[in-house]
C-alpha cells in the first residue's frame, strides 16, 4: 500500500467488524518508533499506527515542520508547512480507513509535542474526521489551522491535555492557553500538568489511558 505518510502498525487483538484507531504523531526530530514503543500497553481493540512525519531532517529523524533561527537566534515555526502536514494527516487518516476496517466515527490522535501542535490543527480543521484528541506537551496554534475553522462543527470532539510544569522546550504558559481557546468553542477538555520537563510522565501516560476507556 501507498500511503501518504510512513507508518507503522499494531493490528487490533480483539477483531470487531470496524475496529477503532490511535494514531500517534512524534514530535520534532524523532520518528514513528518512538510513541509506537508504547503501543503494547494501549487497549487491544485499538488499531494503533504510529506515522513517520514528512520531513526527513536526517539520520531517522523527521518533522512535521521546520523550526528556523533568525540571526538574533529566534525561534519560529515554518506554518506552511505545519498547514501541509495538516492537511496530509487528514489525507492520511482518509487512507488508513479506505485500507483497513477503522471505523471512521472513531478515530483519536495522540500527539507529542510537535506531533501535538499538529493533533490540534487537524482536528479543529477537520473535526469530522477526528473524534478524540491527546495532545501532550503541546499548544494550540490558531495559525496553522484551517481559515474560517470556528464555524466548524465540534459536537462530537474532546481533549485530554497535558504538559509539563518544569518543559523548557515549550513553556507551560503556552499550554496553559489551551483551556481558554477550547472553552469558547464549546469543546470538552481534560486538562493536566506534571511535574516533568518535555516529555511523557507515567501518571500522564495513565491519565490518558483511564481517559480513553472511560
Amino acid at each position: 500500500m501507498n500511503l501518504s505518510l510512513e507508518y507503522k502498525i499494531r493490528e487490533p487483538k480483539v477483531i470487531l467488524d470496524k475496529n477503532p484507531l490511535l494514531l500517534l504523531l512524534h514530535g520534532y526530530g524523532s520518528n514513528e518508533a518512538d510513541l509506537f514503543s508504547f503501543a503494547s500497553e494501549l487497549p487491544d481493540n485499538y488499531y494503533i499506527i504510529s506515522a513517520r512525519a514528512p520531513y526527513d531532517l536526517q539520520y531517522g529523524a523527521y518533522a512535521w515542520y521546520a523550526i528556523n533561527f533568525d540571526a538574533d537566534q529566534n525561534k519560529f515555526s515554518d506554518n506552511e508547512q505545519a498547514r501541509t502536514s495538516r492537511d496530509v494527516i487528514a489525507t492520511f487518516i482518509d487512507e488508513l480507513v479506505a485500507n483497513y476496517p477503522i471505523d471512521a466515527n472513531n478515530v483519536t490522535l495522540i500527539g507529542f509535542s510537535q506531533g501535538s501542535i499538529l493533533s490540534y490543527a487537524t482536528a479543529l480543521s477537520y473535526p469530522e474526521k477526528i473524534q478524540r484528541v491527546v495532545a501532550m506537551s503541546g499548544y494550540f496554534n490558531e495559525e496553522i489551522i484551517k481559515e474560517g475553522f470556528t464555524n466548524n462543527d465540534f459536537k462530537n470532539l474532546k481533549f485530554f491535555a497535558s504538559h509539563g510544569t518544569v518543559d523548557q522546550v515549550i513553556p507551560i504558559e503556552w499550554a496553559r492557553k489551551t483551556p481558554a481557546a477550547l472553552e469558547k468553542l464549546n469543546i470538552p477538555l481534560t486538562y493536566k500538568e506534571y511535574p516533568v520537563g518535555h516529555g511523557v510522565a507515567p501518571q500522564n501516560f495513565f491519565d490518558f489511558r483511564n481517559w480513553l476507556a472511560s
